[in-house]
Order: C-alpha cells, then sequence, then structure tokens
C-alpha cells in the first residue's frame, strides 16, 4: 500500500467489516494508531495493514482477533494526576458555563473544562472516554423523543444517568416580519427560499435532516442545505442580513440578534448525560444537587428562553 493512503472511521469500519464504534474502540485503545485531521480521525494504510497482521498472527494462536475484543464496560481512565482533577463538560449553550461555574466553587479537587462540541459528536467523545458531562439535544423522528433513543445506541454498553437541564424552544429564524409567512416545517417544500443549515452533528442539524424526512422533503431540493455555520448566533446572523430566509436554531439566539423574528416550533429537551463509575460517584452525586440547587435555577431563570419545569430530574438511569 503506498504510504500515503490513508482511511477514515468509517471507510475502515467498511474494510474491516465492524462497526464504526468498534472503530473508536480499537482506537481508544491503542491498537489502531490514528490522527485527527480537523474534526475527522484517520488513519494510514500502512498501520491498517500493521493491525490486520497482528490479529492474523493473535488468531493463529487461538487468541480472539482484536476486534472482537469484549466491548469496554467504561471509557479508559485518565492517569492519575497530582492537583484538581479536569472535567470536560460538552455544548454550547450559556447554562453550561454556569454549570462550570458553580461547580468549581462547589466540587472541591475539580477544575471543569469546556468543549464546544455538537451532540452527536458529544456522545461520542463520551464514549471514546475524552468528556465527563455530556449535553445534548437529538431529536429522534421515529419515537418523537429526544436524546434517549441516541443514548441507548451509542453508549449501551455503559452505565449512565440522564438528567434534565432545561427545555429550549426551537424553530425557525426569519426576517423581520416573516415576509414568507413560515409557519411548519412543510413551509420548507417552498421553491426558492433560502436556508442556512448548521454543522453535521449539533442538535439543530439533527432536527431539520429529521423533520425533513418525516414530511418527505429531499434535502436536495432545498437551496442553501449545505451552507453551514457552527452555531445558533451564525445561522441568525446570516438571516438578519438577508443572506438567508430561514434558518434553524433555538429562541434565546434571536433575542441575542434581535434583527430577526423567531417561529417556535418545538420544545427541545437539553439534557445532560453522566457516566456512572465508583471513583467517580461523588462528584456526579455533588453535579446533581447544583443542578437541583435553588442558586443554580435562579441564575437560569434569569436568563430569558429557558423553561425549568423538568430541570434536575433524572431522565434515565442504568
Amino acid at each position: 500500500m503506498s504510504s500515503d493512503i490513508s482511511y477514515t472511521t468509517e471507510e475502515i469500519a467498511k474494510l474491516l467489516k465492524i462497526s464504526k464504534l468498534t472503530v473508536y474502540d480499537l482506537i481508544k485503545k491503542g491498537d489502531l494508531p490514528a490522527y485527527r485531521v480537523g474534526k475527522q480521525m484517520r488513519v494510514d494504510a500502512a498501520d491498517l495493514e500493521a493491525y490486520k497482521n497482528r490479529s492474523k498472527a493473535a488468531a493463529r494462536i487461538d487468541s480472539p482477533p482484536l476486534a472482537e475484543r469484549d466491548f469496554p464496560a467504561s471509557p479508559v481512565s485518565p492517569p492519575r494526576q497530582s492537583g484538581p482533577r479536569s472535567l470536560v463538560i460538552t455544548g454550547q449553550d450559556v447554562s453550561l458555563d454556569i454549570l462550570a461555574k458553580h461547580m468549581e466553587k462547589g466540587i472541591p479537587g475539580i477544575r471543569p473544562l469546556r468543549s464546544f462540541a455538537g451532540s452527536l459528536d458529544s456522545l461520542i467523545s463520551m464514549y471514546r472516554g475524552e468528556a465527563d458531562i455530556v449535553s445534548t439535544h437529538l431529536f429522534d423522528g421515529d419515537t418523537g423523543e429526544y436524546n434517549l433513543p441516541y443514548i441507548r445506541k451509542l453508549l449501551g454498553g455503559f452505565s449512565c444517568m440522564v438528567i434534565n437541564l432545561l427545555g429550549r424552544k426551537a424553530g425557525f429564524y426569519v426576517p423581520k416580519g416573516n415576509p414568507d409567512g413560515l409557519s411548519g416545517w412543510k413551509d420548507l417544500k417552498r421553491p426558492g427560499l433560502r436556508l442556512v443549515n448548521r454543522e453535521k452533528g449539533s442538535g439543530a442539524r439533527v432536527l431539520l435532516d429529521e423533520q425533513l424526512r418525516l414530511h418527505g422533503i429531499p434535502a436536495s431540493q432545498i437551496e442553501g442545505y449545505d451552507s453551514e455555520e457552527s452555531n445558533h448566533l451564525g445561522v441568525a446572523g446570516k438571516v438578519a442580513s438577508g443572506e438567508a430566509d430561514v434558518g434553524v436554531g433555538i429562541e434565546k439566539a434571536a433575542m441575542t440578534v434581535g434583527t430577526v423574528d423567531f417561529v417556535p416550533l418545538t420544545l427541545e429537551r437539553y439534557d445532560l448525560v453522566l457516566l456512572k463509575k465508583k471513583e467517580t460517584q461523588e462528584w456526579t452525586d455533588a453535579v446533581v444537587r447544583i443542578i437541583r440547587s435553588e442558586a443554580f435555577q435562579n441564575e437560569l431563570r434569569s436568563i430569558s428562553g429557558y423553561d425549568l419545569s423538568l430541570t434536575g430530574q433524572i431522565l434515565y438511569e442504568t
């Protein structure tokens, strides 16, 4: 094989006839060397060939191939370190910054770190042992449920807890006065309507894709579907500047931009996922106490656009 050839995780999964999550597991354990190019993991052809040769050698001495080892019961624990333990919190909502502040003040020996990843990438990063508290708002069109169908699929081998942080209105950003009279997902069928989209893996992108699927609207027929912004403010800003007629996002960004109108379509559930392990129980219990505390919830109430009716409720636990 040429030393210039490399493969994505999807290509590796197809070549080895294993799942993409198993590929991530091999990378996480160091069995398959990989490197990151932007948001994408890649594996060189030479490293893939070396892995296959090792698997064949292991099989010859009656050892199971590396790809067929038992799925890990939990992500690889980080090495012990002196000083505060770093905890990675994923997501882009300002409520997570408030949570991190309360954690830093209220939980001795930990240092919250923020990672601004989308919902799907966040769950994958937790599977790979790269995140400790994951935020997610992923809509499943088949069940009408938020988050749990994705968590069960991606973290099925782990013990975890899902706790609600807040609810947020999601819908359309439209120019002031809503000149196109948009009122629902079916309106995206209209020819000539210019969309600005979110990046793949974000909660808003999954919501849009699921609604397009449910309403039988081909993405290929929507002008601007491939035009992506990395956050809600970016989408609202494109609509405000006249570069797009519609975008999907949360109400708070429309209020921040101020020069767009918002058409509410759904109340999305913004949940946190925490893994349950003996060595993390003390700080996970403390996080739950913080989320349920009056001081934390009062800070959230001071921000427009949040629904706290489920805040602090444990929605799923294994």
